[in-house]
């Protein structure tokens, strides 16, 4: 159907970028229903309807396809399927098996697709669920097109973030010692930061004040990190790589992007802190990279990000598609012109974005506002637990 809709548009001489056919909703207008009259018609200069009767009258379908075509509304065209070519079709999709629908029109390229990729701050909520079913779902539609799939996994376990972390933890442990503290400005007060409190306690009874911050966060990202792989889990969701924003910094991948954006001639120093010149590629102003000694002297959240998709592309992967929520858009341009900056030859558009909407969470028919400092969270293996990982 949608191919000689497709003849019909190139017999017109015109173009669209995709076919729209999809199931009524009222079983009374038909099987499939299309809007391509809709779409034509400004480039025609005609009216819609009269469009649709233009498309009806060069539609080539072989024999026995449809049994009735109506134009409906401001110009849809509405098809009923005939009873045999649907039986045909179900009886081809049956002999086929596993193998319907497949096709190796990847030709068994590489594509790395990250999703997920929750800081290791606390358990995975729901949105992390949707994030995670999109990504697995996409990956493994890649696969069954022929393409060689890396499912990846990004900890963002450096930073403030994990400082709060650290320090909440801390505070959590001083109060189980008996001592008044406040959990710090930034810092998080889910019940599982006290859990996180008592078991370094228990596997580190050489440090009852919680005096090696370094081992805190060692500690804490790695439960963490357990907690949440088991989550996924559960869910069904399982990934081939998990890369980690530290250990970019330890193998000075993180410097050497910044050595090279210097060396392009893309960054300059401005009041003490080092830029990139974004404006360049298009950006709508230039962004620090290196803030200045006296505001901390540390990068900014987009350079080590820079640096792990300069490692994607040195493994091969020509193709990454990255999924995140909505909230991440403002990410999108820094990373790409960024990796532009390098002049490394990677394509303006690398790497895919796939955004998608937040969650809504209703609670006693309030909306429950998600916040892991604010302990205000359901978990995805709240969700499984409820539902099941089917159902999910």
């Amino acid at each position: 159907m949608r191919e000689a809709l497709r003849g019909v548009v190139e017999a017109l001489g015109l173009k669209v970028t995709d076919i729209w056919l999809e199931r009524p909703r009222e079983e009374s207008h038909g099987d499939l229903a299309t809007n391509l009259a809709m779409k034509l018609a400004p480039q025609l200069r005609r009216k819609p309807r009269d469009v649709a009767q233009e498309i009806i009258d060069r539609l080539a379908l072989p024999a026995g396809v449809v049994t009735r075509v109506e134009i409906a509304g401001p110009g849809f065209i509405n098809f009923w399927l005939a009873t045999g070519a649907v039986a045909d079709a179900l009886r081809q999709v049956m002999a086929a098996g596993v193998a319907w629908g497949r096709s190796d029109a990847g030709g068994g390229r590489p594509v790395n697709v990250e999703f997920v990729s929750a800081n290791p701050t606390g358990p995975l909520h729901v949105g992390h669920a949707r994030q995670a079913v999109l990504g697995d779902a996409l990956a493994s539609l890649l696969e069954s097109t022929g393409w060689r799939v890396t499912r990846e996994f990004y900890y963002n376990d450096a930073g403030q973030q994990i400082a709060n972390l650290v320090q909440s933890v801390q505070a959590r442990i001083h109060e189980l010692k008996g001592r008044a503290t406040e959990i710090p400005a930034g810092g998080y007060h889910g019940e599982y930061i006290r859990d996180l409190a008592q078991g370094y306690l228990a596997t580190h009874p050489e440090d009852p004040e919680a005096s090696d911050l370094d081992a805190v966060r060692r500690f804490a990202v790695s439960e963490l990190r357990q907690e949440q792989d088991r989550d996924l889990q559960a869910l069904g969701v399982k990934f081939d790589v998990y890369s980690l924003e530290t250990s970019l910094y330890a193998a000075g991948e993180v410097e050497r992007t910044v050595n090279r954006l210097v060396a392009a001639g893309h960054a300059y120093d401005q009041d003490g802190a080092l830029w990139l010149r974004t404006t360049d590629f298009g950006d709508d102003k230039d962004r620090v990279m290196r803030k200045s000694p006296d505001k901390g002297g540390e990068y900014t959240y987009f350079v080590p990000d820079v640096a792990y998709h300069v490692t994607k592309w040195e493994r091969g992967f020509t193709r990454a598609i990255n999924i995140h929520g909505a909230d991440h858009h403002g990410t999108i341009t820094r990373v790409r012109v960024g990796l532009q900056a390098l002049e490394m030859g990677i394509p303006a558009g690398y790497p895919e974005y796939v955004l998608h909407q937040m969650v809504t969470v209703m609670k006693g028919g309030h909306e429950l506002k998600i916040s892991k400092r604010a302990g205000n969270y359901l978990t995805l293996r709240d969700l499984v637990d409820e539902a099941g990982a089917d159902a999910v």
